[in-house]
């Protein structure tokens, strides 16, 4: 399908109606704002046009920070029009972290938010999606069409930056061809062309949330936006607007479905496709879902920004997918396991178009994980017997504890298993004797007393003694990262500070300090 896309900015069908809605902007949930894909076109191309006016040169680095709207998308897709390198921005990481991006990625220019614009305007020059003056993006930004630049097949479309919980962040440059490779991979041909509807609440500086716009304008659908994700506006965005197809992160779902009254009395029998990413799951956290959606096809897949989305899919032989398999290889040629006890269990490795060529300025961070064109993931991965790949856990997550490697992931499973555990997430607590133990936070279902005992021995009966948690907290919420993941990194500093101060939780109490500090 790759041969009607050139530019990762124009994505759109020509051969059908451009007079379809494409946007449905939610950021004033009682003024919504409705865009046609001729809408997008033309701002796109107004974009692309007014960069050209400014005399940036090629190539150059363009920003986006805002919360997720419209004029989002309309500058992203704007941007590489017009022959430059967009680079969606996380908004939610330290100033000090935000100054380092900027720096590191040479920003020429940036499109913010009202809220974002004083941090932005003292560095680079903003076009403000907020200001109604003419100096605003309204005023800036006129509808035309424009002759879309057409890409070397190593061109650089956008440049994402990991999310650096425990360091810098990393740039990572991708081509117009590879993610372009990837959508195209992936591509599904509605049976109504223009009448799919995405709903999208996690943020457009990550891969989940952006790979979803791109797919939905590549079908000609209707992508319905919120700003962030709240549970209740994405319910009744979920139902008032009949959602066909979803991607998300499954901590957004764990949310979603931990009060049964939520979904309570909605329609949301629309929802035909979900595809769950970013982030690992448990099959009990897949079952609630799938209970709570009973006629959606859910599916657990699995991408990185490095080497993009497209890796697993359905089995050629039409084996259904078993619960919580990623999938089977798309091009089975293009991913191999590697330093792994045998040829089934290792780190997954990976070569295809959509593969960096390089971090940004890291030539040894590069080197570290790029080797003969294969990308290194540092996921570690098992095959079964019917070439279904599945999440083990990071490789860098894994600690040993009394000479046993222990993933975190796998304890969670166990966890998670439990009736009355809603979520878990495990981290090594340093020891001087065992190098390191697995320590829980815990999440119980709705009116649970379960305690830590009874879940020490769930732990110990359903997996290998040396992997239960030997400290438990139970907390009202776990800690999300600004990507709408687990904040694991934050996790660590709190289980250290509980161990200094002995404020894990026993049979009869909550730490009402952490509870306070945890909910999110």
């Amino acid at each position: 399908m790759t041969h009607r896309w050139h530019n990762l900015g124009d994505l759109a069908d020509r051969s059908l109606s451009l007079d379809t809605t494409a946007i449905v902007d939610l950021r004033d949930g009682n003024l919504p704002r409705t865009y046609t894909h001729a809408d997008i076109d033309r701002l796109a191309s107004g974009v692309a046009t007014a960069l050209r006016a400014r005399g940036l040169p090629s190539g150059a680095h363009v920003a986006i920070a805002s919360l997720n709207r419209a004029e989002y998308l309309i500058a992203y897709f704007g941007i590489m029009r017009g022959g430059y390198v967009a680079v969606p921005i996380n908004i939610k990481q330290s100033r000090e972290i935000l100054d380092y991006v900027i720096d590191d990625a040479g920003i020429a220019l940036a499109f913010v938010d009202g809220a974002r614009r004083d941090t932005l305007s003292a560095r680079v020059p903003v076009i403000d999606f907020d200001d109604k003056g003419a100096d605003g993006f309204a005023a800036q930004i006129r509808p035309t069409d424009f002759d879309v630049v057409r890409p070397a097949h190593d061109d650089v479309a956008q440049m994402l930056y990991t999310s650096g919980s425990t360091g810098k962040p990393k740039g990572v440059p991708l081509t117009h061809a590879g993610q372009l490779w990837a959508l195209g991979a992936t591509y599904v041909q509605p049976v109504h062309p223009s009448t799919e509807r995405f709903l999208l609440a996690q943020p457009l500086f990550h891969m989940n949330g952006l790979f979803m716009a791109k797919r939905a304008f590549s079908v000609n659908g209707t992508l319905v936006i919120l700003p962030s994700f709240d549970v209740s506006t994405y319910v009744d965005a979920l139902e008032r607007y009949r959602i066909t197809v979803l991607a998300a992160v499954p901590t957004m779902f764990a949310r979603l479905v931990k009060d049964p009254q939520t979904l309570a009395g909605r329609d949301v029998s629309s929802l035909a496709r979900l595809m769950l990413g970013s982030a690992p799951m448990s099959t009990a956290l897949l079952a609630r879902i799938q209970a709570a959606f009973p006629t959606t096809h859910i599916h657990h897949g699995y991408g990185t920004t490095e080497a993009g989305p497209s890796i697993f899919g359905p089995h050629p032989d039409g084996i259904p997918l078993p619960p919580l398999a990623l999938g089977y290889p798309l091009f089975p040629d293009t991913v191999k396991l590697v330093d792994g006890p045998d040829a089934n269990e290792g780190v997954l490795c990976m070569h295809n178009p959509a593969v960096m060529r390089g971090y940004h300025r890291l030539p040894e961070k590069s080197a570290q994980v790029l080797r003969d064109g294969w990308y290194y993931s540092g996921d570690v991965m098992r095959r079964d017997a019917n070439g279904f790949f599945y999440f083990v856990g990071r490789a860098d997550d894994m600690f040993v504890c009394a000479g046993e490697n222990i993933y975190p992931v796998e304890v969670e499973k166990v966890l998670e298993a439990h009736p009355e555990v809603r979520q878990a997430s495990v981290v090594p607590l340093p020891d001087e004797e065992r190098a390191a133990v697995p320590v829980a936070f815990v999440v119980r279902q709705p009116g649970s007393a379960l305690s830590v005992e009874a879940l020490r021995q769930h732990a110990l009966a359903n997996g290998p003694a040396y992997q239960h948690p030997r400290r438990v907290a139970f907390v009202t919420e776990l800690p999300w990262a600004g990507t709408n993941k687990v904040d694991r990194h934050s996790l660590l500093q709190q289980a250290r500070a509980l161990e200094a101060t002995q404020g894990w939780s026993d049979q009869r109490q909550t730490p009402a300090s952490l509870t306070g500090t945890l909910a999110s």
